[in-house]
């Protein structure tokens, strides 16, 4: 087998935040599965927090992949399971609202793939650029995409934190997908809404532009609890480092990419 081509240097952090009174965020970092994980749980205490771990627990059992489209067949094999086990929790609760958004990082060989649902948010840092990967699956959103508001109404539109989208609500689970290359340097930002509702996007890219993983999610979390920290908010950082350029023999940690490539099937 071929060595693995990128090694991953990855950081985490959750807190509850300054208003809430439990921690509904679920996080995953997997690097040795090639599956990095946030997933933001909704309806209170025996809802909400049950939801997003069921999700984390659930993909954590998704092992070692043999390619990248068995990566993606198996997480969302996982995803399909935490959705039932998340309906099943629904009924016991006589219907009540119970569901989680996801963003999650999949990586294998020289690729990646992004899947969501909801308004937890993948973005990249690449050649000095930092760009949101993932689209909100929001109300206020799909209003934008239609041209019924614009993006100074958005701002401060009353139900601009409606999801249209979570894992555990819908029939089935109903998530997005984009795919890409992965480069050296390339560094992968996963977050709740609890971030993003209090930092910048130019903060987050100097945090992750200039410290280690770990160093910049714990930065950027106390940077949300020092503005108020409405909700709880959790951060994951990935920086992907090619082997060789990274100066250092690392068991292979995510299966070696083949002959021709690994290529990921996203739906269109």
């Amino acid at each position: 087998m071929i060595d693995a081509p990128f090694v991953f240097e990855t950081g985490a952090a959750s807190d509850t935040g300054r208003v809430r009174n439990h921690n509904e965020d679920s996080y995953l970092t997997q690097p040795e599965s090639g599956v990095w994980l946030v997933a933001d749980g909704m309806g209170g205490h025996q809802a909400g927090d049950f939801a997003s771990r069921s999700i984390a627990e659930s993909v954590a059992s998704v092992g070692r992949p043999a390619s990248a489209p068995d990566l993606q067949a198996r997480f969302m094999d996982r995803i399909a399971r935490a959705h039932a086990i998340i309906q099943d929790q629904s009924r016991r609760l006589n219907g009540a609202t119970v569901g989680a958004t996801l963003v999650a990082l999949l990586a294998y060989g020289r690729h990646f793939a992004c899947v969501w649902s909801g308004d937890s948010r993948v973005y990249l840092l690449r050649g000095g650029t930092y760009q949101q990967v993932t689209t909100d699956h929001t109300e206020v959103n799909e209003l934008l995409r239609q041209g019924a508001i614009t993006p100074e109404q958005a701002a401060s539109w009353p139900r601009r934190n409606v999801i249209t989208r979570a894992i555990g609500v819908h029939d089935r689970p109903m998530t997005d997908e984009i795919a890409g290359g992965l480069a050296h340097g390339d560094v992968f930002l996963l977050c709740s809404d609890g971030l993003t509702e209090h930092v910048e996007d130019a903060e987050m890219a100097q945090a992750i532009a200039t410290m280690a993983p770990q160093a910049a999610c714990d930065a950027l979390v106390q940077l949300t609890l020092s503005r108020g920290a409405k909700d709880n908010v959790t951060v994951v950082v990935v920086r992907c480092l090619d082997r060789m350029a990274a100066g250092r023999a690392v068991p292979p940690a995510v299966g070696a990419s083949r002959p021709g490539g690994d290529e990921w099937h996203v739906d269109a």
